[in-house]
């Protein structure tokens, strides 16, 4: 396929653009975290067993992880806005899937496993396509405030979605998937509509394996976006408990699909009022030294969490485990997205999904594995622990990234 590059053209910043990717962002997320509730329930009561959460999490993995990096490359390379709306079209087109499969051959798992492979394809290209795409959309000196905003919209829809997805579940799934096709419907209509800034790629005679390997290239050689990344990659890979979270209401807490509902909007509640506060009051000093502290805190709220028996404790620890993640994530997009230059947006952002997005999915399968061969609360526990772990090695192996002080320190130098 020959490449096509991105009409060049005047700077332009349109007020409601941001406005308008931000409202794609909610409902897009807001669906994925409806689905995330409706198959998580589903599965768990076809098969019983945590290893088929895991599952869940692996079928999307795999694609995210093959597809994830020549997206980027697709990005860099053409319209965003048209990658992330065709994206935006094929989730829609998952959930359309699901709707039928919950009709048809509502207690047979493998078909659900098909359509999350395809859904996990969907996500290798979105993920790097949206995440690229806001620095066209604001000024740079407005970039970690519009990246504050999107992340409020971001943990608002993941505070809404999980609990809507519980109650509406109570309809039956079918419910829940038709409200996700209108959600990712929405959102690709809403971002092909978007202006803003627009860049004409570099010409190169590389090739796609080429400019693949520049992005991954730029990344291990700044230590300060390497060791962001790298720490959010284990961080989620050994703390998420999200994946056990259906064990946890049915068979230890007992709170049902709505409970779930709860437990899986908790720590979107904590993310979003920090995520809130960072919009009037942007982190100013030792940012570096608050990204390992606010790491610290979510590895002990998952133990918190795995040990807890009782409900309101169990949302306490979720709540602050939410609240700690929006501090990292936070930092660790601003430090990115400064640290970028234009033309390797799309290749950075996908190496950063690919260690990031891609290790949620790879998180739950190994948090259901876990679980399968100890149990649900030593996996929780171990991965907390393993967390604490992390931001003891990480410390020592970056400290570049442990003694940046201001965000303004940081450039496409770093």
């Amino acid at each position: 396929m020959r490449d096509i590059p991105t009409v060049g053209g005047p700077t332009i910043y349109r007020p409601h653009d941001l406005r308008l990717f931000v409202a794609s962002r909610f409902v897009s997320t807001l669906a994925v975290q409806m689905q995330s509730v409706a198959i998580g329930w589903q599965i768990y009561e076809m098969q019983r067993t945590p290893l088929s959460l895991g599952l869940v999490g692996l079928c999307q993995f795999l694609p995210m992880f093959l597809l994830t990096l020549p997206a980027g490359d697709i990005t860099d390379r053409f319209n965003q806005r048209l990658v992330y709306a065709l994206a935006a079209g094929l989730q829609a087109l998952c959930a359309g899937l699901f709707l039928v499969l919950s009709l048809l051959v509502p207690y047979t798992a493998w078909p659900f496993y098909v359509v999350l492979v395809l859904f996990g394809a969907a996500r290798g290209f979105s993920g790097p396509s949206g995440s690229s795409l806001l620095p066209f959309l604001v000024v740079q000196e407005k970039l970690p405030r519009a990246i504050s905003i999107n992340s409020s919209a971001f943990t608002a829809a993941i505070i809404a979605g999980p609990a809507l997805g519980g109650f509406l579940y109570a309809l039956g799934p079918v419910a829940v998937y038709a409200l996700c096709i209108a959600g990712f419907a929405v959102a690709a209509l809403i971002v092909s509509r978007l202006g803003g800034r627009r860049h004409t790629p570099e010409a190169t005679l590389a090739t796609r394996f080429e400019r693949v390997a520049e992005g991954v290239r730029f990344v291990r050689h700044r230590p300060v976006v390497m060791g962001a990344i790298s720490l959010d990659l284990f961080a989620v890979l050994l703390g998420g408990a999200t994946a056990l979270l259906p064990v946890y209401a049915r068979d230890i807490l007992h709170v049902g699909p709505v409970g779930l509902g709860f437990l899986r909007s908790a720590p979107a509640v904590g993310a979003f009022l920090v995520a809130f506060y960072l919009t009037q009051r942007q982190i100013t000093r030792h940012v570096g030294a608050t990204m390992f502290a606010a790491v610290a805190i979510f590895g002990i709220a998952t133990i918190v969490f795995g040990l807890s028996t009782w409900f309101p404790l169990s949302l306490a620890a979720l709540f602050t485990l939410g609240a700690s993640d929006m501090v990292s994530v936070n930092i660790r997009s601003s430090l990115i997205q400064l640290a970028t230059p234009d033309a390797m947006r799309g290749r950075v952002s996908a190496v950063s999904m690919l260690f990031i997005g891609a290790s949620n999915e790879l998180g739950e399968f190994e948090s259901g594995t876990t679980a399968a061969l100890l149990g649900a609360v030593p996996a929780v526990v171990l991965g907390g622990i393993g967390t604490l772990g992390v931001v003891a090695i990480w410390m020592r192996l970056f400290p570049p990234l442990r003694k940046v002080d201001r965000l303004s320190e940081v450039s496409v130098a770093n």
